[in-house]
């Protein structure tokens, strides 16, 4: 149940939404975004759930354009999509450190034309973080941090923050089907602090083409099981 007026985007996932404390995703905040390891599975993870995050943020508002600053261009577009995020969404700004990131983030946020922001870092201290929530905050835009590892046993997220989220994504096995084949990349999403409400983690299923996420097979049968338990214990 939402715990505060603040403005915010609802993700779809009923066991998400119930958990945040505003009903959704800030959209006048800073996220902190992780991948759960340095492994390129999890950074893939971590990278399409930005993507998809941006992509329903930014479908949102009027214009829909998403301003992407990073110091390497490193990005697989038709993955990007997949997870819903087209091309004709993007405008990448690329700077020589995290600290023209950073600005160029907080320029893109003040300029007022961009529906979301990301920034794609692997430092980003207090003081910075401060400086994008304040411009967030008085622009009504949401900014993502996307934190890359730097050192194999250094947490991105260790570093303290002044988001109003701060994720951690890991891939998870994907849920079995009946026939041969692969199914649907599930994903460990789990929201290690928030304004307003407190931690969990969930199961996932990963983005779809709209930047939609679901729950994952397995949790639906457990939370229908638990449904059932408790009817037949009424």
């Amino acid at each position: 149940m939402a715990t505060s007026a603040r403005p915010a985007l609802a993700t779809g996932v009923a066991e998400m939404d119930g958990r945040l404390g505003h009903g959704g995703i800030a959209t006048d905040a800073v996220h902190d975004v992780a991948a759960a390891s340095p492994s390129l599975s999890d950074d893939a993870a971590a990278t399409l759930f930005v993507a998809g995050l941006v992509a329903r943020l930014a479908r949102a508002r009027e214009g829909g354009q998403v301003l992407w600053a990073l110091t390497r261009f490193d990005l697989y577009a038709p993955g990007l999509e997949q997870a819903g995020l087209a091309a004709n969404m993007l405008l990448f700004a690329q700077g020589k450190d995290d600290a023209e990131v950073l600005a160029v983030a907080e320029d893109g946020l003040r300029e007022g034309a961009m529906a979301v922001v990301v920034a794609e870092v692997k430092r980003a201290n207090m003081v910075a973080t401060r400086r994008l929530q304040l411009a967030a905050s008085e622009g009504g835009v949401p900014v993502v941090i996307l934190r890359r590892w730097r050192k194999a046993a250094s947490c991105p997220l260790a570093e303290p923050s002044a988001a109003v989220t701060r994720w951690r994504i890991g891939s998870a096995p994907s849920a079995r089907l009946g026939l041969p084949g692969v199914g649907r990349a599930c994903w460990q999403v789990e929201l290690v602090r928030q304004r307003g409400g407190e931690p969990f983690s969930l199961v996932l299923e990963a983005c779809d083409g709209e930047g939609c996420l679901a729950l994952s097979a397995a949790a639906r049968d457990r939370a229908a099981a638990q449904e059932r338990a408790a009817a037949r214990a009424a």
